[in-house]
């Protein structure tokens, strides 16, 4: 099946000169990552991600979320990127070839943006293969082997997954990024995310407010579908290469 775009979406997408994309579990989804939720099986099927992924859940025992974690990055490793990530990643190198700019924000913490090849990539959630300190948030390097078992640097303090958890706020560094980058584009794109977790799904609404065009593709609709420009219901990894194509 071959897929038609308006002339007039495909003008503006040639003609800006900042776009932005915001994805979500969707896009990771189409790679066999399971949702946050999905993952809860086997082992684990008692327990709610909400009794595991918090500060407090750390402190109780903290080899028990690191086993959780552990667990996740093994399931994450089996997978690789898929289409829609390429295709991102084509559309950031033919407008960094003309001077201009592309920002990739990530409410998926799975490392397939990257493995992939983007390189301007803003995790709003964080990232599952790296680790900090509990106590200071300093990033340890190298990641050590077994985390559950090093200790900080710098301070000494138990190490923990590098991600946001319930209760906690974004990186002020990656959030102010995120909100400058929406207001000053030209093009949104959301991509397979609900739109409902804040404060992510501010953002795109943040770049309608401030004039630009707002493109979704999610297979489902979500709140954000009624205020976007263009609306197409269907998998990232259909649409964007698909897309990128026929921009270029």
């Amino acid at each position: 099946m071959t897929l038609q775009f308006s002339d007039n979406l495909l003008n503006n997408l040639r003609q800006a000169k900042h776009i932005v994309a915001l994805t979500g579990a969707g896009v990771s989804a189409e790679s066999g990552v399971p949702t946050f939720r999905e993952a809860q099986t086997g082992l684990w099927a008692k327990y709610r991600p909400e009794d595991l992924a918090t500060p407090r859940a750390f402190l109780h025992n903290p080899s028990m979320v690191w086993d959780w974690y552990n667990w996740r990055r093994g399931l994450i490793s089996k997978t690789n990127p898929n289409p829609g990530h390429y295709a991102l990643v084509k559309m950031e190198q033919r407008l960094c070839a003309n001077n201009k700019t592309f920002t990739l924000l990530t409410q998926n913490v799975d490392n397939l943006h990257q493995c992939a090849g983007s390189k301007e990539i803003f995790e709003l959630h964080g990232n599952i293969f790296r680790t900090k300190c509990f106590e200071c948030e300093q990033t340890p390097h190298p990641n050590p082997a077994h985390p559950e078992k090093a200790h900080c640097t710098h301070c000494g303090g138990l190490l923990r997954p590098d991600v946001v958890w319930f209760g906690e706020s974004l990186s002020p560094t990656v959030l102010n990024a995120a909100l400058n980058a929406a207001k000053n584009c030209d093009i949104f794109l959301s991509i397979g995310t609900s739109s409902v977790v804040q404060p992510a799904a501010s953002l795109p609404v943040l770049a309608l407010e401030n004039g630009a065009t707002l493109i979704e593709i999610n297979p489902n609709p979500t709140p954000l579908t009624n205020l976007a420009d263009h609306v197409f219901p269907s998998a990232s990894g259909e649409i964007l290469p698909a897309l990128v194509d026929a921009i270029w």
